[in-house]
């Protein structure tokens, strides 16, 4: 196993979507770990304040070659990561086992026709929010006295599919914008492979998230990781399954809650039968007695996402993928 370092560059991001026709920023094997910088606000950076930029992120969001633009999300990418070996149909584990914002301040926007409310807050809105590092929260609004713990996470961690210019923002099977703030470090998500190397990319940093990021935007940051990928050959996946150290979880993207509550069901049910040997009967009674389903993201339109977790502790001995 080797380790890497993989700064972010204007040859190492990419900016607004997923490709198979990206060049790789860096190529591993499996079990490899590596350290990863990514950076945030790729079209707000001209409006932020001097502690948001670093004159490597100003060279990016000035210089990125226009083949490292790929789609119309705002997202700006790290990746993507080629895993020798990789094929479809194989299973990509990414354990995720550091997780620190690298600046000492995020933003928060608000975007005309986006979020949860988009008839009642119809003007656009941009926050920069001081994060106190030393001590772990974020006070907002300032002087309030109001002080969020910051629980840092990456919103989107994603695969390439034969699709060559899929936008950043719907989150999918393929992973993606999952938004899901269960996914801070020590925890693990495993993903479906779609194309060879897998083409794994990292980014959109959150400091704190509410479920269902109901604005369209957490505090959002430019965020440093330790990641390892594995390939896992021994799994087949059509949809990404997470697991931290307390819960197994299983997702649903859809175009209503509705919806994407009902896939998320089916997914555990499928993942209770395949791992525990439980009958879709059993499986559909014990999500109703012991799964926790929960509200991940309303805004990346046009898929909201719902999540179940299933506690570890309730299996005698603990579960584990």
């Amino acid at each position: 196993m080797t380790h890497h370092i993989l700064k972010a560059t204007t040859e190492t991001v990419h900016l607004g979507g997923f490709s198979h026709l990206l060049k790789p920023a860096l190529m591993v094997n499996s079990g490899d770990t590596v350290d990863v910088e990514t950076f945030t606000g790729y079209y707000i950076y001209d409006k932020a304040p001097p502690e948001f930029l670093t004159p490597e992120f100003v060279d990016i969001c000035q210089n990125l070659p226009a083949e490292r633009k790929i789609a119309g999300g705002p997202h700006l990418l790290t990746g993507p990561i080629y895993v020798r070996d990789a094929e479809p149909g194989d299973v990509l584990e990414v354990r995720l086992e550091v997780i620190a914002p690298s600046l000492p301040v995020g933003f928060n926007a608000i975007r005309t026709g986006w979020g949860a409310l988009p008839q009642q807050f119809t003007q656009p809105a941009l926050r920069f929010i001081p994060l106190d590092l030393a001590n772990n929260i974020a006070e907002f609004p300032p002087n309030s006295g109001i002080k969020i713990p910051l629980t840092p996470f990456f919103g989107i961690l994603g695969v390439a599919t034969p699709q060559s210019d899929r936008n950043s923002i719907p989150p999918g099977n393929y992973g993606g914008n999952i938004d899901n703030r269960e996914l801070q470090a020590g925890s693990r998500i495993f993903l479906p492979i779609y194309v060879p190397g897998a083409l794994f990319s990292i980014g959109d940093g959150h400091s704190a998230q509410g479920d269902g990021e109901v604005n369209v935007t957490a505090i959002e940051t430019s965020m440093n990781g330790r990641i390892s990928l594995t390939l896992r050959k021994d799994l087949s996946l059509t949809t990404p399954i997470a697991e931290t150290p307390t819960d197994i979880i299983t997702m649903g993207f859809a175009e209503t809650l509705d919806a994407a509550l009902e896939q998320a069901l089916k997914n555990m049910i499928a993942f209770l039968q395949d791992f525990t040997n439980l009958s879709a009967e059993e499986a559909y009674i014990l999500c109703s007695l012991a799964v926790n389903f929960r509200i991940t993201q309303v805004v990346n339109s046009p898929h909201k996402g719902v999540h179940g977790m299933l506690p570890k502790s309730i299996f005698s001995p603990k579960m584990s993928l």
